[in-house]
């Protein structure tokens, strides 16, 4: 009995660990082309929900789909409905795995050739760089599953007649009630919903379970997977704890209809095995957990706007959100964290530009309110400590963590020129550099900074004033000369056509790095160098 019981532990630990192995693989050889996807096909919950689900079968993993999304939903690339969507998807791609481990570990023997399958995943991630690697790395982690599933049934065949279906809770109301925590228990202690859906189907093999009870344990460790995310998102972002309850509202809805029809699967599943060669019930299992996945994807979907809608309610977003997007757990997921960082400078331009708009307008005070000015620099300094403790990941979050880089520093240029009021009050005492005020300020309102900003403006506004400091220089020196402005004011006018200057600088330089061409970068000018080596 000790035997088998160690035999099982150890085929659960295989299997973990190759579930672990395969999905890292995966991600690295999917990398940046599955975001793409996902960013891609994610216009509606309905096309979130069939890209969640292939997400997931792909990266065997929901767990991975769903940070992805929350990154997505931090940056503002998507919207919560549509993220709901992937959430959505990513439960029924999860029920992909059980499948897998019947069909190819219970009844294809994949087990038998497990051994060399891993030792040429090893030798391919040991001897082999990029992608080939990466596939080793999936393919060793698909070997040590399916040596897991073997020692699995290995281990099971050692209760055959000291574990039976009388061990466990009688298929009454209050019994599928206790196997429903018993497989709660299961999850919670593996972590994994796959590794006990495998145990699950390794004992109803064995003959220690029966359908009904394997069916109610099954329920039990699809509503455990949401305990994970709780865990994970307390005291994370609202983008984060929504997610969490999305998965938590979603679960139980979803358990409550698989219970509500457990007793008309299980006719129907007890039919179709009655005879030999007619069914089987590792089969009707794993078909049970997608058939509930898929009618609770069914009930919710067509009410994910209003659904959307209560959760943001539950998990209200807090304070102003200038780095509502920042969570340290996403600073493990390369991806999530650059795409947090760039909805962070994207937060911090609108407010700053908005801001200095403010101070901007002739019937508005001169100065860029202190509280406001104080809010940015913790903001900012938020945002520069979660960029530099952020994980390094591949070539494009590599790109994109330098782009938000760029743009957080001009970003705290910017904020230092924000505090000049001086300067500002002095814009308003010349008429000329008062039409340059409106100018700039009717940039600061019309860049659109939710989405990737366009550039264009500030760059063509930053060339004007370029070319305007000379004849400013000029114009306010003759001035000063003919006795018409004392020294202190022709100063104080120069510095204020300097200031307007590289106030529109910084914001055509963020907006470059925040748009959607900072990959592309242009060969400085001689007039850019200069303009750069100036603040």
């Amino acid at each position: 009995m000790t035997q088998a019981l160690l035999a099982v532990a150890g085929g659960l630990c295989l299997f973990l660990l190759g579930m672990v192995i395969l999905t890292d693989g995966l991600r690295a050889l999917a990398g940046p082309a599955l975001r793409r996807f996902l960013r891609r096909f994610t216009r509606t919950p309905l096309s979130g929900a069939v890209s969640g689900a292939l997400a997931t079968a792909t990266l065997q993993s929901s767990s991975a789909t769903t940070l992805l999304t929350v990154g997505f939903v931090g940056a503002g690339l998507i919207g919560f409905p549509q993220a709901l969507g992937l959430i959505l998807g990513a439960n029924l791609g999860t029920t992909t795995t059980g499948w897998l481990v019947t069909v190819l570990g219970f009844k294809l023997q994949l087990g038998l050739i497990a051994g060399p399958l891993a030792l040429c995943g090893v030798l391919l991630r040991l001897f082999a760089r990029g992608g080939p690697g990466q596939a080793g790395w999936a393919l060793a982690g698909f070997g040590l599953l399916f040596m897991g599933i073997d020692a699995l049934q290995s281990g099971m065949g050692g209760f055959e007649g000291r574990v039976t279906p009388d061990t466990f809770p009688p298929d009454t109301l209050f019994g599928r009630l206790r196997l429903v925590l018993i497989g709660v228990a299961i999850t919670t202690v593996t972590q994994s919903s796959s590794a006990g859906v495998a145990t699950a189907l390794t004992a109803i093999a064995a003959g220690a379970i029966s359908f009904p009870q394997a069916a109610a344990m099954v329920i039990g460790m699809d509503v455990a997977t949401t305990f994970k995310t709780l865990i994970a998102s307390a005291g994370g972002s609202a983008a984060m704890r929504r997610t969490a309850y999305a998965h938590v509202v979603y679960n139980l809805i979803s358990a409550t209809i698989a219970f509500s029809i457990l007793d008309v699967f299980t006719g129907v599943a007890e039919t179709l095995t009655e005879g030999p060669g007619v069914g089987d019930p590792q089969i009707a299992l794993v078909a049970f957990h997608t058939l509930f996945n898929l009618l609770g994807v069914s009930l919710v979907l067509p009410f994910a706007r209003p659904f959307a809608r209560f959760i943001e309610r539950l998990a209200p977003e807090a304070g102003g959100g200038l780095t509502g997007a920042l969570d340290s757990r996403l600073g493990r997921e390369p991806e999530a964290a650059a795409s947090a960082a760039t909805a962070t400078a994207r937060a911090l331009a609108a407010e700053l530009a908005d801001a200095l708009a403010g101070a901007l307008d002739p019937g508005r005070p001169p100065a860029v309110p202190a509280h406001r000015l104080g809010r940015v620099a913790l903001a900012l300094g938020d945002a520069q400590t979660f960029v530099e403790a952020a994980a390094r990941g591949g070539e494009a979050a590599e790109a994109e963590r330098r782009r938000a880089l760029h743009a957080l520093d001009h970003l705290a240029r910017l904020h230092r020129r924000a505090g000049q009021a001086e300067r500002i009050a002095a814009l308003r005492r010349d008429r000329r550099l008062r039409r340059f005020a409106g100018a700039l300020r009717a940039t600061l309102r019309r860049i659109e900074w939710s989405d990737a900003p366009d550039g264009a403006r500030a760059d063509r506004l930053r060339r004007v004033m370029r070319a305007e400091r000379a004849r400013c220089r000029d114009r306010v020196l003759r001035t000063a000369a003919a006795g018409a402005l004392s020294t202190e004011e022709a100063l104080a006018r120069l510095d204020a056509m300097r200031w307007l200057h590289r106030v529109a600088y910084h914001l055509w330089r963020i907006a470059f790095h925040l748009g959607p061409d900072a990959s592309a970068a242009p060969r400085l000018t001689a007039e850019a160098r200069l303009d750069a080596a100036e603040d």
